[in-house]
């Protein structure tokens, strides 16, 4: 049947051998899915979810029962205190910046203490010159770099001793660097040194593409404040738009007003008739995070096959739905983007082409052939135009949908092309 789709019979072979070397590795994830999907539904039960929940506000949106459940229900599945759920914010970058200017102030230190953040915050911080940049209003920034893929105890110590820090940021997802990306072990085990040096830092954690992957959230294991996209993970492929804010209810009431404005915060932001959909994509994100980590999972184990450099490899424990692979060669890098943006459903005949993106210091190739703009919970890919040419691919809102996306993908670079 998959010749049908265009696909040459080696790759078919190739594909099908590599997955069952990965049906240990399947197992695990979906042990995790029923685990997770036990607290989605619990949650759901416990807030007492209604059908009456999917009502829509419009104007200020005072009163609007539904979201406010909505934000309950999430915080109730990430372990936090409180959550802020709403449509109002564009990306998960947008989220992150509403997050830093609802806790810092003039001559505050930021120390990010995973290396440099994603690229899409360079102008919000202040690393690209921005006249709204949190450097723009003397907010200082630093960071620590990782060794060998942890956190740098010593230096993080250090600093914390020799200077009073506001906020302390940690990535888990790699973003754009070929680092790995972080364990709720390691994020667990660094919140305690910080802790016992200040009590009072706040850490925050963008949870982005980490949500589900494992059976616990940063919240849960005593961060502050974390962010996360509902274009990604928790919007289950179903959310339109929107993220979130969870952590320590004051925290989260402090980016609410951020949000908004100072003096309504979260009473207001009407939710526009999108309840229904966030609330259906959160009760289907243990799932669909599922099938994207088992694309992750066959994607690793083929690619290594084929002699490329991947991370993680198939069997190792993941953090994040992010897999890479790195090909050292432009032009493979962006064969392997056209292929995923041939297996397709949306803008399968788009041909796609590196281009200068807002928010990127380099030309981005990016295949989403999409329901929602941007999804990266849906099967996605894409990467820097810069040495050593690395391919950023994560999602698939089933498994089988992933698997002809990859081969198409595969085809592409074992065709050269065609």
């Amino acid at each position: 049947m998959y010749k049908e789709f265009g696909i040459d019979e080696d790759v078919i072979e190739l594909i099908n051998s590599s997955e069952k070397e990965c049906k240990e590795e399947f197992t695990k994830i979906d042990e995790v899915c029923e685990i997770n999907s036990l607290k989605v539904l619990n949650a759901f039960q416990k807030n007492e979810i209604t059908e009456s929940c999917f009502n829509e506000t419009t104007g200020y949106g005072y009163n609007d029962l539904g979201r406010d459940k909505i934000e309950k229900v999430f915080a109730e599945c990430l372990g936090a205190e409180d959550a802020l759920v709403r449509s109002q914010f564009i990306s998960g970058s947008h989220a992150l910046n509403v997050c830093f200017f609802a806790l810092l102030r003039p001559n505050d230190i930021l120390l990010s203490i995973t290396g440099k953040p994603y690229d899409t915050l360079d102008e919000v911080i202040g690393i690209k010159d921005n006249p709204s940049s949190l450097k723009s209003y003397n907010i200082k920034y630093e960071q620590i770099d990782l060794v060998n893929d942890d956190f740098d105890y010593e230096k993080i110590e250090k600093y914390l001793k020799e200077n009073k820090v506001k906020v302390i940021e940690i990535q888990r997802s790699k973003g754009y660097s070929t680092r790995k990306s972080i364990s709720i072990e390691k994020i667990k085990k660094i919140i305690k040194t910080i802790k016992n040096i200040d009590k009072d830092v706040i850490i925050m954690i963008d949870n982005c593409y980490c949500e589900f992957v494992g059976c616990a959230e940063p919240t849960s294991v005593d961060a502050d404040i974390m962010v996360g996209s509902l274009i990604k993970n928790l919007g289950g492929g179903i959310a339109p738009n929107g993220a979130y804010i969870a952590g320590r209810h004051d925290l989260v009431e402090l980016c609410s007003e951020r949000l908004t404005l100072p003096g309504e915060g979260r009473e207001v932001g009407p939710s526009l008739g999108i309840n229904k959909q966030i609330l259906e994509g959160l009760y289907m994100a243990p799932s669909v995070v599922a099938s994207a980590l088992k694309t992750a999972v066959l994607t690793s184990r083929v690619l290594e096959k084929l002699g490329y450099d991947v991370e993680p490899k198939y069997d190792d424990i993941r953090a994040d739905i992010v897999q890479t692979i790195t090909f050292h060669d432009p032009n493979k890098l962006i064969e392997f983007t056209r292929g995923i943006q041939e297996g397709s459903a949306i803008d399968s005949n788009a041909r796609v082409e590196a281009w200068d993106m807002p928010g990127y210091s380099d030309k981005v190739v990016m295949a989403s052939g999409s329901f929602t703009q941007g999804s990266s919970i849906e099967l996605s890919c894409d990467g820097p135009i810069r040495e050593p040419y690395v391919a950023y691919m994560q999602g698939s809102l089933t498994y089988p949908y992933g698997k002809l996306g990859l081969m198409k993908a595969i085809q592409k670079i074992m065709k050269g092309g065609v």
